[in-house]
């Protein structure tokens, strides 16, 4: 008698009874930009249908993606250009743009969405690195954990529910949980950018945020050969109180997002970054990919590699395409 496996594949109900994995809403993230001075959306270029938003629209993107049944939106702040300079002071100004928007979102929404904040400097320095550099060129690490711990502070004092420290400095995690505490904040959760690559996939990003980034991150953000490094700063991150922890890129990472799911016992996300985001996109305007086809398949990818939650640019418009 032969075996028959097809005999599982006849239908849509047989194939979706047998189904080993599956994204839900639940599980998405949106990652959105809102801007200082604009009183229209303006366009992101490389990355079509994405754009920096306005106070207002980005409340009302939030709006939906609580009524979709996403789990949480990701604010980054865009200020104006000739409002950077080389500390990225505008990160810590009470009324600057990420400080309102997180302000403005979580009024809006309350805890029906978690509002979540980039911690990091590179969207408010004129030199477009992470954090504060020394004459050298080099980053100045512990200083810039320092700006990190007053940034999520704020952060927390605007309503942040989850902030994530994306500049992949060390002890940054530790430096944040301790200022979160000190603040009476112990409720907000720090998902950290563990596994976080110097990787060519994140040119769109530099323009949806403005970066005026001259060089590369190679000397803080990880090699894209190593594995092992990966566990380890996930490790750290861990032990310094993440309660998250996250691997950036997602697609050309999927080895990486299955050894960290494999080796922590917290939930593990995952970032699909602006350059997965335009690969498809542009291949799909072309005719050469089925564009829904091919985001449902990415995104159950991420998935089955391990991811409890997913960061993608498709989050509102996938929750819903399959709203129930």
């Amino acid at each position: 008698m032969i075996n028959r496996p097809r005999r599982l594949r006849t239908s849509p109900a047989m194939r979706g009874m047998v189904s080993e994995h599956s994204v839900e809403a639940r599980q998405l993230i949106l990652p959105a930009f809102v801007a200082d001075g604009i009183s229209e959306p303006r366009p992101i270029g490389s990355m079509p249908s994405v754009v920096q938003h306005t106070m207002d629209t980005i409340k009302r993107t939030a709006v939906e993606c609580a009524e979709a049944g996403l789990a949480g939106i990701m604010l980054f702040g865009v200020p104006k250009d000739e409002d950077k300079d080389a500390n990225g002071s505008q990160a810590l100004d009470e009324n600057g743009i990420l400080n309102r928007a997180i302000r403005a979102v979580r009024q809006e929404v309350g805890d029906s969405l978690l509002v979540m904040s980039d911690v990091c400097l590179d969207e408010f320095t004129d030199h477009g690195h992470c954090g504060v550099v020394n004459p050298d060129g080099v980053v100045n690490n512990d200083l810039t954990v320092l700006l990190y711990a007053e940034m999520a502070r704020m952060h927390a004092e605007c309503g942040v529910h989850v902030v994530g420290p994306s500049g992949m400095m060390d002890g940054q995690v530790l430096a944040i949980r301790e200022a979160l505490d000190d603040a009476d904040h112990p409720e907000v959760a720090i998902m950290a950018y563990g596994a976080k690559y110097a990787s060519a996939f994140y040119g769109p990003f530099r323009e949806a945020v403005g970066s005026s980034l001259q060089g590369d991150r190679k000397t803080y953000q990880q090699d894209p050969a190593n594995v092992r490094e990966s566990l380890r700063e996930v490790f750290l991150d861990i032990e310094q109180g993440a309660d998250i922890v996250m691997v950036k890129p997602a697609l050309p990472y999927l080895d990486v997002l299955r050894v960290v799911r494999d080796s922590v016992d917290v939930p593990v996300a995952a970032y699909n970054v602006s350059g997965e985001y335009s690969m498809v996109e542009a291949a799909a305007a072309n005719g050469w990919l089925d564009r829904d086809r091919t985001i449902d398949e990415s995104l159950l990818a991420i998935r089955r590699a391990g991811a409890d939650i997913t960061l993608t640019y498709w989050a509102l418009e996938w929750a819903q395409r399959h709203r129930r």
